[in-house]
């Protein structure tokens, strides 16, 4: 966790309300860090309805593999999350953890180990100490409350520079309902299903399969859609709680995720998932500018997303954001090893809404002095039209600045 906040850091922070079903609580854990919190316990009521998501990787880590196995029968009681360590890549020593740690959160909360879901993050390839939950969380199911979820964000950080969470209100029939969120992440960003480590939290009686139908649709155009340097976490996990409380006061309950009544639902939703991706892309590992990357005139959207990640993850493309050059030759060359269908003679590419490349050669009405100027800005819009088609897609990355560099090259030690 650095010490300086990332300049593209938000310049408010939402004020989170609670939700009802739903209680909070830190600790220190002494997992790696020293004095700060390192583990988050989330108790739910009974009922709760669970969705998730996870990484693709090959190497996925034990609580992953947990969370995938515990996932099916759909309900949640609690949520451990620890910070400084992933466990991941820790073999038989790694399962042992999460069952040990499931069995102290099952006990310190009084239900089955079936109902806890756990995350990790932090180094990979150390043994996670288990052992040293014990008892800690039994004091934090007792003193658990309904409330901060800013110090549960910022338990689970690890070299983000701010705690990331979101909110939103919304009408769910003629009841109100609420949607809390919050993530980590910095680096070892390329989503290949949700993000680092995220949780959303709400009071909507949605019943599992349609809250995961909700999940995994929403991650496709927000945490899919971001990339810091262009590698996948052994740890990405999203998972969503839905305690039904709202159904007091009305709301319905929703069995289907294309119900009518979700409209407004979802588009709050995704907003939460948009807004806390985002927070992502601007607390990348030593970044200064937050890049937006759009591909239009695609053969398809997906034609349009493959190119749109070859830019937002090549080392020169984003070497030249933090040099402040708007260098199209090096976009060019995104575009052409992407493996997708470019003509060269058609491709135009802007900066900032002003336009350096078109037909396949530098635009007549270049002035470098225009663009230079338009380069200082903290965010850069990147546009690449290719007039082959309709597809149109759009990601959001950052810079690659030196301290990306020197962040990484002592993390572990």
């Amino acid at each position: 966790m650095s010490s300086s906040v990332s300049p593209l850091a938000p310049q408010t922070v939402p004020d989170m309300p609670t939700i009802a079903g739903v209680r909070l609580a830190t600790a220190e854990a002494g997992i790696r860090y020293k004095n700060r919190t390192d583990v988050l316990l989330a108790v739910m009521d009974k009922g709760t309805a669970v969705a998730g998501v996870f990484t693709k990787s090959k190497c996925p880590s034990a609580p992953v593999e947990w969370c995938r196995a515990k996932l099916k029968g759909g309900k949640a009681r609690a949520l451990v999350v620890n910070s400084g360590n992933a466990n991941a890549f820790t073999g038989k020593t790694g399962r042992a953890s999460t069952a040990l740690t499931a069995k102290i959160a099952a006990k310190a909360v009084g239900c089955g180990e079936g109902e806890i879901f756990l995350a990790s993050t932090g180094v990979i390839g150390e043994p996670l100490d288990a052992t040293k939950f014990d008892g800690v969380l039994g004091r934090l199911a007792e003193t658990a409350e309904p409330g901060d979820y800013l110090a549960a964000a910022k338990a689970i950080m690890t070299t983000d520079t701010f705690p990331k969470v979101a909110t939103a209100t919304v009408k769910l029939g003629k009841a109100k309902v609420t949607i809390n969120g919050m993530a980590k992440g910095a680096g070892m960003i390329a989503p290949d299903m949700a993000t680092m480590l995220s949780f959303i939290f709400t009071d909507a009686p949605i019943a599992p399969a349609a809250l995961q139908a909700l999940l995994k649709s929403g991650v496709e155009d927000t945490f899919n859609a971001v990339t810091i340097d262009g590698d996948t976490s052994t740890s990405d996990t999203l998972l969503a709680f839905a305690t039904g409380a709202a159904a007091e006061h009305g709301a319905p309950r929703i069995s289907r995720a294309s119900d009518p009544l979700l409209k407004a639902f979802v588009k709050a939703f995704n907003r939460i998932l948009a807004n806390l991706s985002e927070q992502v892309a601007r607390d990348g590992e030593g970044a200064r500018k937050l890049v937006e990357i759009t591909v239009e005139g695609a053969k398809t959207k997906a034609s349009a997303r493959k190119i749109a990640m070859s830019i937002a993850n090549s080392p020169l493309v984003k070497t030249a954001i933090a040099g402040e050059d708007a260098n199209w030759g090096r976009v060019v060359m995104a575009v052409g090893k992407a493996g997708e269908p470019a003509d060269r003679d058609k491709l135009s590419i802007s900066f900032n809404g002003i336009r350096v490349a078109k037909s396949g050669a530098r635009d007549p009405s270049y002035d470098e002095a225009q663009v230079s100027e338009a380069m200082k800005a903290p965010e850069i819009a990147i546009k690449v039209s290719l007039g082959l088609g309709k597809g149109r897609d759009r990601v959001l990355t950052c810079d690659l600045t030196k301290e990306y560099v020197a962040i990484n090259g002592d993390y572990r030690s």
